[in-house]
């Protein structure tokens, strides 16, 4: 005897060096199909590098050691500045070399919101928390583009150069802005905010104000400025507030702490406290809401993005162990149950993709009122929807691992702790089911835009046809009965669209799949299938071997 109590044997290797991109054919096909072709070299460049054995490895390191609050310096003045681990300041120099931050608006035309969603959908699989950043200040661009002072800050905003330089943006190469709206008696309820301006010199559009107040999620703290909220005369506007000034003095918006939260742990999300913080009004005096509701409809889109990359990812990593993990004699892909199980998951996730995509093109296009049902009606649905299933199919995947799932070691715990936040940030699944029916009964044209296309997406198939006749009967009702029945209603147009989507581009045999398996028979839970519900050539599409 030598001493020895075990050797390593049948576990799985670890998950690199391979290209994003490429392997990712539901993606490859969605870049073509909606008009993003030309940028398919750039992507298949960022592809490559996110799936580097180092650029994982370090997305789990920036994960592990969590930002830190530097309130005051070493003498005792009052900094407010998170620190954070080295490697993320490099995810962020990644995302702006590739332009997510800025270039659907840089270089605007057929497919540049598609173009940016792709790449969006690759980085978001690695690292999900520096997304926040590059969101915001994308979203705030067509809100400052309309300022008359947007040409003192567009150029830095528009560079590729990340900087991440804690000093007067005068000085900066690049900048970010964040997002400051919810307080903690209020949350969705912007209504009940307190948060007050008072003029300094004049009042109304382009008007400096003193804020008093706080936040209760100030998100991406150390961006260049924050778009705020605030109360005045009764009526709520929208303010830039800086986070230094003209004189380079600090501007008083004061962190009071760092969030602790279930996941997204490289992003730092603060509370703060505004001590007479100088801001300057933006948009229509009195139409803060609606401004930055706007914004917020750029920031659903990612939402949607973020969650399909973390479904991706999920199911990557769930058919790689089960290729490589031997159970009860064979691999566990071979697994008739386990078939059933990954396939399902495969049909979620490239019905995700489909849907993102075509949702990135009409954000190209949005005059066209099908275009705009797209933006106002299928964003908000498509956010309740898919943030929702990819909570759910992320714990499907991390089970598909057994117990190295439930190990912080691997990559699994981590994806199922960061699914939550898109489902929650930016309105949770009431707020935004609420805003479907809105949008449909403010915008009647889209509405009936959008049901026409989901009718002529039905035809031929009997299990659809049903199905749609009975939202449009719902439809039909009104107050307490349509609003109970909101969820339903979300839930519906977005499996409906998805179903479209496949049965007219994805290979026959998969959008039959989807069809039989959300519309026919079936579970609740994935996988749950009264028969064989495995096909070679569905998973071998979504993950080849």
């Amino acid at each position: 005897m030598n001493g020895t109590t075990h050797e390593v044997t049948n576990q799985v290797p670890e998950l690199g060096d391979y290209n994003l991109y490429s392997s990712d054919i539901a993606l490859q096909e969605g870049v073509r199909r909606e008009g993003a072709h030309g940028h398919e070299e750039s992507l298949l460049h960022y592809g490559a590098r996110l799936g580097l054995k180092e650029t994982m490895a370090l997305a789990h390191d920036i994960n592990r050691y969590k930002p830190e609050l530097e309130a005051f310096d070493r003498q005792g003045r009052r900094v407010d500045r998170v620190r954070f681990h080295p490697g993320w300041h490099r995810f962020l120099r990644m995302a702006f070399l590739q332009g997510m931050h800025s270039s659907a608006w840089s270089s605007p035309g057929a497919g540049a919101h598609v173009a940016r969603a792709a790449s969006y959908l690759l980085h978001g699989q690695i690292e999900a928390g520096s997304l926040c950043p590059t969101t915001m200040t994308s979203a705030a661009i067509p809100v400052l583009s309309r300022e008359p002072w947007f040409s003192s800050v567009s150029s830095r905003l528009y560079s590729l150069q990340y900087d991440e330089r804690d000093m007067p943006l005068s000085g900066k190469t690049s900048m970010m802005v964040g997002m400051g709206m919810t307080e903690k008696q209020g949350g969705s309820d912007l209504r009940s905010n307190t948060t007050w301006a008072v003029p300094m010199d004049g009042a109304g559009r382009g008007a400096a104000y003193r804020i008093v107040g706080h936040k209760w999620f100030f998100s991406s703290p150390m961006s260049d400025a924050h778009l705020v909220l605030a109360r005045h005369d009764d009526a709520f506007s929208c303010f830039y507030v800086p986070r230094w000034l003209d004189d380079g003095s600090k501007n008083a918006v004061h962190i009071q702490r760092i969030k602790n939260k279930l996941g997204n742990s490289s992003n730092a999300s603060v509370e703060v406290e505004f001590r007479d913080a100088v801001g300057v009004m933006i948009g229509e005096e009195g139409r803060g809401i609606a401004t930055l509701v706007e914004m917020a409809s750029y920031t659903r889109l990612d939402c949607v993005l973020g969650s399909t990359a973390l479904l991706r990812q999920a199911v990557v990593q769930a058919m790689h162990h089960a290729r490589h993990r031997i159970a009860f004699g064979q691999q566990l892909i071979q697994h008739p149950l386990m078939q059933s199980v990954l396939m399902d998951l495969a049909l979620e996730s490239e019905a995700a993709t489909a849907l993102a995509l075509r949702l990135a093109r009409a954000f190209d296009s949005p005059d066209d009122p099908l275009e705009q049902a797209y933006c106002r009606v299928l964003t908000p649905a498509a956010k309740f929807w898919i943030c929702k299933r990819t909570i759910e199919a992320t714990g499907e995947c991390m089970e598909v691992w057994g117990g190295n799932g439930y190990i912080e070691d691997g990559p699994m715990a981590r994806l199922y702790r960061e699914a939550p936040v898109n489902s929650i940030w930016e309105g949770s699944g009431n707020v935004m089911c609420l805003d479907v029916l809105r949008a449909l009964k403010r915008h009647p044209e889209q509405a009936q835009a959008l049901l026409a296309d989901l009718e002529h997406g039905c035809q031929d198939e009997p299990l659809l046809k049903p199905r749609m006749q009975g939202l449009l009967a719902l439809l039909a009702e009104a107050g307490p009965v349509l609003e109970s029945a909101a969820r339903y209603v979300a839930q519906e147009l977005v499996l409906l669209t998805q179903a479209g989507l496949l049965r007219r581009h994805a290979p026959l045999v998969l959008a039959d799949a989807f069809v039989q398996s959300r519309f026919g028979v079936g579970g609740r839970v994935y996988g749950a299938a009264p028969g064989p519900f495995a096909l070679h050539s569905v998973l071998e599409r979504a993950w080849p071997e």
